[in-house]
């Protein structure tokens, strides 16, 4: 089949090294994608600045917004072949207890490209057949607009992990249109659950500390949109308050879900339940949070943790982009694959506007 290059991770804060290698035939039970575009995710990031440990040992090739096309297939995956498709960030084996039991997302053989086998900083990417979400209306242009939204093959890479897991988030919470949904934190992740929350129609807030990040869901979904910078948690649960009584919105039972993945954020999260709340946490932070967990008793609200995205919800989150009613070109930035370096460091530095998808 050629060649593959790829960017390996050898040490933490070390620049990743290229590499090239046969492209080898894939086990049974997998498939060979190539590789048409791979979001750059905090997680990345954590990896190789913060040192979190990876699951594979180093050298790993990082990466797990995947979206590509399947090149080539083991004999009983074949139907795949030439197909456009999502690899989940979370792959489940489908067939323990927790897979059967609906809760794949805690499966102890589950794969995480990037993570548990080398991931999609590369032209190519071994993963297992099951799980993938194919894409239709792919005409063989990676580029080429799909559907009626305009987004392309390249650009739905982000569908992997930051619009599928708070999917899976606002979907686990029950979500519906006219409840009031809370999003602490406008950047990749949360950006996208205010459309995603929006296009069920629901009322939606958004708290950041970025006014360009703010502006950027107000015309994509968010009805309130709150700078939080210098603000109490106190000060910002009246502000929302204040605007949810003069929307006629529920003033109980909201729908909050932290996407900043900072200490603060969790902070101000947890400070905003009222009664009959549910708080999704979807960011991740390695900073410890100190809150007073008998308010969720006092409550009687719900708090829960989200970790990826069953493979069985990717098709409801592909619909909403394909209808267009979650827009990812304006949330997206498109980087070459040889400049992965360099758009890590910016990610450090906090320079990026956008979601970066890495183009091989």
């Amino acid at each position: 089949m050629g060649k593959l290059a790829a960017f390996e991770m050898h040490a933490v804060k070390e620049p990743l090294r290229r590499v090239e290698r046969e492209v080898a035939p894939p086990a049974a039970g997998n498939v060979v994608v190539r590789v048409a575009g791979c979001g750059v995710c905090h997680t990345d990031v954590s990896f190789w600045h913060d040192g979190v440990r990876t699951r594979h040992a180093l050298p790993l090739v990082l990466g797990h917004e995947i979206s590509g096309v399947v090149e080539d297939a083991s004999r009983d995956a074949e139907h795949l072949r030439g197909q456009a498709v999502i690899v989940p960030a979370v792959i489940p084996c489908g067939r323990c207890d927790a897979c059967r039991d609906g809760r794949g997302n805690i499966c102890p053989k589950q794969i995480f490209p990037g993570n548990d086998i080398h991931g999609g900083f590369a032209t190519h990417v071994e993963v297992p057949a099951h799980g993938l979400c194919v894409v239709p209306g792919f005409t063989g242009d990676a580029d080429a607009p799909l559907a009626r939204s305009g987004v392309s093959l390249r650009e739905l890479s982000v569908l992997a992990d930051a619009i599928s897991t708070p999917w899976q988030s606002i979907t686990r919470s029950g979500l519906r249109a006219g409840d009031v949904a809370v999003f602490v934190g406008a950047g990749g992740v949360g950006g996208f659950g205010v459309q995603l929350a929006a296009a069920l129609g629901a009322r939606v807030a958004a708290l950041d500390v970025d006014d360009g990040r703010l502006a950027a869901v107000r015309e994509h979904g968010a009805a309130c949109a709150v700078n939080v910078r210098g603000k109490s948690a106190k000060d910002v649960r009246k502000e929302l308050s204040a605007w949810a009584a003069s929307a006629g919105a529920p003033a109980t039972r909201w729908k909050i879900f932290e996407t900043s993945g900072t200490a603060a954020g969790q902070e101000t999260a947890f400070a905003l339940l009222n009664h009959g709340a549910y708080l999704g946490i979807v960011g991740f932070t390695m900073d410890t949070v100190s809150v007073r967990l008998s308010n969720l008793m006092a409550f009687d609200a719900r708090a829960e943790g989200t970790w990826g995205c069953v493979p069985d919800l990717y098709p409801s989150a592909l619909d909403l982009c394909l209808d267009g009613r979650v827009r990812i070109a304006p949330f997206v930035e498109r980087h070459p694959l040889a400049s992965v370096n360099d758009v890590l460091a910016a990610a450090v530095r906090h320079e990026l506007k956008r979601r970066p998808v890495l183009v091989p």
